[in-house]
């Protein structure tokens, strides 16, 4: 497999012509059914976009092309399940692992159309759900919607990695940049992969080891950022590279849901909805995991009194680290994915996670596409809202864990949350278009 991974990519490198097509139909075939469990999707899709990264794509075409064959391969599997219903039993590879087709269907029947969305994260489960989807006649406007969603996540986790290295390889980035990503990325990825397994374990100590970890990471970025200039500015330029007109109005959209008056008044409404659902430990976890992540930021920020990058024509004064946004935003987020994730299995629970770690991301990344925040401000934002989280979840379940909710609130919290942060966003849009000028 490896002696065939490489060629392909010596021979992408020598006809890049082919780079968009090839990374299209990797992207169908890693969500089609039964395709996309026999080839190694993942791994290909991260080596043809380190190829699209190293200046044959643009970041943008990358996503697009990914995204677009996602949804073919969701649409073409959602086709067969409709098509053959009980028949694909006897389709080639289902009828020598059938365990394939059974463990979809079991997390389908008991999940429905949340499967959808969670299961786009799982391998063996991404590939299937679409087909059983069909073969369960779910309503095609349905899986439409939520296809587009789950797939438009999906591009972003599996190919901007990639591209980004890439990108990386290729850009004349400053000295030390490397050793200093190293030093970021490596301790970065260990608390994960700690939090992860502690957490799929059902370790007793998982919340207050994930909140200890984060809080480490949080505390040497605070003591190390002057020493993160290559880092920072390599980043910058990397991301600075991809600035284009067009994406501007989509950047700043996505930055107005960060805002601090929006994130006071989302975070304000949900506490309410939740109290008057009578979820009232609910309630009180939400607002303390806002609440103290904001006095959080606003105290590291007076005392660090970092400047901002200088890329708008008119910077922004007040200062930058840790980021407002990417803090306010991930615990905003984290704490909804926390309380999505109670009562359920805990790969169920990491992937909630996940889900509502990618719309706190766009958020963060799209303060240092406009230029207002270095690459370690979002950082060390994310990491204190984790830090704070955890903490407070690890205080919350001390004696009795936090109930599920019920199916009424979430029906009234998610489309009053999407309705404010999308409504206040774009009556925003005007005047943010005036400020964010460079």
């Amino acid at each position: 497999m490896s002696e065939w991974l490489q060629g392909m990519s010596q021979w992408l490198e020598a006809n890049p012509e082919w780079l968009g097509v090839s990374l299209f139909l990797i992207a169908c075939l890693e969500c089609l059914a039964i395709a996309g469990i026999i080839i190694p999707g993942t791994v290909v899709l991260f080596s043809i976009s380190v190829l699209a990264g190293s200046g044959a794509l643009t970041l943008w075409e990358t996503l697009l092309l990914a995204y677009a064959g996602g949804l073919l391969g969701d649409a073409l599997s959602y086709w067969i399940g409709k098509r053959f219903h009980q028949g694909i039993r006897q389709l080639p590879g289902l009828r020598q692992h059938p365990e394939w087709l059974g463990s979809a269907e079991t997390y389908f029947q008991r999940y429905g159309v949340a499967s959808l969305l969670v299961g786009r994260f799982i391998g063996p489960l991404r590939p299937m759900l679409p087909m059983v989807a069909g073969m369960c006649n779910m309503p095609l406007l349905r899986f439409i919607l939520v296809s587009l969603l789950a797939a438009a996540g999906w591009a972003v986790a599996y190919t901007l990695p990639g591209w980004a290295t890439g990108a990386a390889l290729r850009l004349p980035l400053p000295e030390g940049f490397w050793k200093q990503a190293a030093l970021v990325a490596a301790p970065l990825a260990v608390t994960l992969l700690i939090i992860i397994q502690s957490s799929l374990g059902r370790k007793r100590w998982a919340n207050p080891a994930s909140a200890t970890l984060c809080g480490m990471l949080l505390l040497a970025l605070m003591l190390g950022w002057p020493h993160m200039t290559a880092l920072d500015q390599g980043l910058m330029t990397l991301i600075q590279e991809q600035r284009h007109a067009a994406l501007d109005s989509a950047a700043l959209l996505i930055t107005g849901m960060g805002n601090f008056a929006t994130q006071v008044a989302a975070a304000v409404l949900v506490t309410l909805l939740l109290l008057f659902c009578r979820h009232w430990r609910a309630a009180l976890f939400f607002a303390c995991c806002t609440g103290l992540t904001a006095l959080g930021n606003t105290g590291l920020k007076m005392l660090f009194n970092r400047a901002r990058p200088e890329v708008l024509l008119q910077p922004l004064e007040t200062f930058s680290f840790p980021s407002g946004h990417s803090s306010g935003a991930f615990a905003f987020f984290l704490a909804l994915g926390l309380l999505a994730g109670r009562g359920q299995p805990a790969r169920m629970r990491l992937t909630w996670l996940l889900l509502a770690g990618l719309p706190a991301l766009a958020i963060a990344l799209s303060r240092v596409y406009l230029g207002v925040h270095w690459p370690t401000d979002i950082l060390a934002g994310s990491l204190l809202a984790g830090t704070v989280c955890a903490a407070t979840l690890a205080v919350f379940q001390r004696e009795l864990p936090l109930a599920a909710l019920s199916a009424r609130a979430w029906w009234l919290v998610l489309p009053a949350v999407l309705a404010l942060l999308s409504g206040v966003s774009a009556w925003a849009l005007p005047t943010a278009l005036l400020r964010y000028q460079y």
